[in-house]
């Protein structure tokens, strides 16, 4: 979702200008079970972007590989690539408020604690919670295609949204992005090909076979059913 902001010194008559967001707000309702799980499972899973820059193996109380998740949505696909690889850490930011309670139930039903949360724009929780170099993973998976070509400018995927993740990434961390829009596909592989510092992990094509590692959704499995695509691409920090 893009926010607007009045930029100093304009007059108060002229558009405002927008920030690209990592967030679409939607409607929801919170369930008797969610939020119960956001009361009890915050204090143990939720951080905060006023913490500022975290060392997250002092969260973790542990070294391991990172993986940082971009909008989670109802966080199925985070805690089951959570519970498949219990010997890596994950941060999951979604502003949902449905989603993360869901997550959060999942989390204390199984009593992980390989997952840590964050309820806020992901792209602010990179600028302001993230180290530089210190990201094994970042997942961006289904976002807000923004069909119209009007608001093709709110999408997430944009020359500096890949800047600030080759930032954050190690020398060799991956981004591993997916979508269901074939034109939010091309767009995808056409602003990173033209980015410095990646290198891209997929065939002829540009694209990769889907990951074992990325659960299939049931919203997926659906769409595949009725002849949808899914893409994933792939594109590793060189530098």
């Amino acid at each position: 979702m893009s926010d607007m902001q009045q930029p100093s010194g304009e007059p108060t008559g002229q558009r405002p200008m927008r920030t690209v967001k990592s967030f679409v707000m939607r409607a929801g309702r919170t369930t008797v079970g969610q939020q119960r799980a956001l009361e009890e499972g915050w204090p143990r899973f939720g951080l905060e972007l006023e913490q500022g820059m975290q060392d997250f193996s002092r969260v973790f109380g542990r070294t391991a590989p990172l993986t940082f998740e971009i909008g989670f949505g109802m966080g199925h696909s985070t805690l089951e690539m959570a519970a498949a690889a219990p010997e890596q850490d994950f941060i999951g930011v979604e502003v949902h408020k449905p989603g993360v309670g869901a997550l959060l139930s999942g989390l204390l039903a199984r009593d992980m604690n390989n997952v840590r949360v964050y309820s806020c724009d992901a792209l602010e929780v990179l600028r302001t919670c993230v180290a530089d170099a210190s990201l094994d993973r970042v997942l961006l998976f289904f976002p807000d295609p923004w069909h119209k070509s009007r608001h093709h400018k709110r999408r997430i995927v944009q020359p500096a949204f890949a800047d600030l993740v080759r930032q954050k990434l190690k020398a060799g961390g991956v981004l591993h992005m997916a979508t269901d829009w074939q034109p939010y596909a091309e767009h995808m592989l056409e602003v990173m090909n033209a980015v410095a510092g990646y290198r891209n992990l997929g065939g002829e094509d540009g694209f990769v076979p889907r990951p074992e590692e990325r659960p299939v959704t049931k919203f997926e499995r659906r769409g595949e059913r009725l002849g949808h695509g899914v893409w994933d691409l792939k594109f590793q920090r060189t530098e």
